[in-house]
């Protein structure tokens, strides 16, 4: 039988194959486990009802790994297209990484919160400002003006990798503060891009002006100005207090790790990221798709 859409859905063949979920075989529950899934979004609800009105442990565990993987399958597509577009935009990798977690997100009031905030920088911005004062406006009408701010109370609480909470509440971990930031900052076309920095995550404002002028890798690291840190309320510091880090958290030091990596490698870490929150908080079947999500992006071309 062919997949219904929207239109054409047969509430009753969905209920027939639901009610074979249960079914002791594992070959049976297989085959009708996959011709639910062909069906896609469109059952989701159906199956959420019946999971709600029964108390069959089995039924309930297989209703919630159907969910899962056709939440899966839209996501891994929306993923896909993401990847392979040429901006690969920093606010709508982000808004996909919060759908992994809350597949029925509305977008828009994370779309107006930025705009909010990208407007209020926006009107104290002017070109006679150096990177430094716009910097210092940035974090005034972030971290001041919108309240924004570190969450200390529980660094790996799964809440503080997503951009739909971070807006709910003002508060965030450091890669998706880092993030948050870095799309207001390139909404308003200044050079802040993300830094992936060993256990930590924070921005670096590039010199648009910057030319190469020896072979020696290292040298590279001039081409930025100053790097921020939106955890810390938005501290400006240099390359010599990444060298520091490194040393203190005894890691080799690196090039990568002083300059911008892509919005893919950006929003890789943060489904990484997230995927370990999860886990540590014994939500072992969602890491499980973070990871799966992971995996399909990584492998999609090179980071540009």
């Amino acid at each position: 039988m062919q997949p219904y859409n929207s239109k054409t859905l047969d509430i009753r063949y969905i209920k027939s194959l639901i009610a074979l979920l249960d079914d002791p075989d594992a070959n049976v529950f297989t085959t009708v486990a996959e011709k639910i899934i062909k069906e896609g979004n469109e059952v989701i609800p159906i199956l959420e009802n019946i999971w709600e009105k029964s108390s069959d442990t089995l039924l309930q565990s297989r209703i919630e790994d159907i969910i899962d993987s056709i939440q899966y399958n839209y996501l891994a597509k929306e993923f896909q297209e993401w990847a392979k577009s040429p901006e690969m935009d920093l606010l709508q990798g982000a808004i996909l990484v919060a759908k992994i977690q809350y597949p029925d997100l509305n977008s828009k009031p994370i779309d107006d919160e930025v705009e909010r905030i990208r407007r209020d920088v926006w009107l104290e911005l002017n070109n006679s400002l150096t990177a430094l004062e716009k910097v210092k406006i940035i974090n005034h009408v972030l971290f001041t003006l919108h309240g924004y701010k570190a969450d200390t109370t529980n660094f790996f609480a799964p809440k503080n990798y997503f951009i739909n909470t971070l807006i709910e509440t003002k508060k965030g971990g450091p890669i998706i503060l880092s993030i948050f930031y870095a799309i207001i900052a390139q909404k308003l076309g200044l050079p802040i891009y993300c830094i992936n920095l060993p256990h930590n995550f924070v921005l670096a404002f590039k010199d648009r002006y910057y030319q190469k002028n020896s072979d020696n890798p290292m040298e590279e690291k001039r081409s930025v100005l100053f790097y921020i840190d939106p955890f810390n309320h938005g501290t400006l510091f240099s390359a010599k207090e990444i060298e520091l880090f490194l040393r203190q958290q005894k890691i080799d030091d690196a090039l990568s790790y002083y300059l911008p990596c892509s919005n893919k490698e950006a929003i890789l870490q943060l489904i990484y990221n997230s995927s370990v929150a999860l886990q540590r908080s014994n939500r072992h079947n969602k890491a499980i798709i973070f990871n799966k999500i992971h995996n399909l992006l990584a492998g999609i071309g090179n980071a540009q």
